[in-house]
């Protein structure tokens, strides 16, 4: 696998904004047949950060109504990165 496919896009949200401010933990969407040891080495190889830990979570797809039918939204995985003291990842440079 790839260091560019193993993350697919970094998670923003008020949660993980809040988690950023407290423990220097940064969250992301990788690949589901990612582990641990290719999303540390991804993370640093293109941030280029130190990385202490990384924790992993797969959400299940919930099934919605479509109309009269039903349809299974995708699973897809999740990665909590720990990062040195004084390390940084800025996703949005100069906002």
């Amino acid at each position: 696998m790839n260091l560019e496919t193993v993350i697919k896009r970094p998670l923003i949200t008020e949660k993980t904004a809040l988690e950023t401010d407290s423990f220097n933990r940064f969250s992301f969407v990788v690949d589901l047949k990612a582990n641990k040891n290719q999303i540390k080495n991804a993370v640093e190889a293109l941030y280029d950060v130190k990385v202490l830990k990384v924790r992993t979570n797969v959400t299940p797809g919930k099934v919605k109504r479509a109309g009269k039918g039903l349809k299974k939204t995708s699973s897809f995985k999740k990665a909590f990165v720990e990062l040195a003291e004084g390390q940084k990842i800025e996703f949005f440079k100069g906002v």
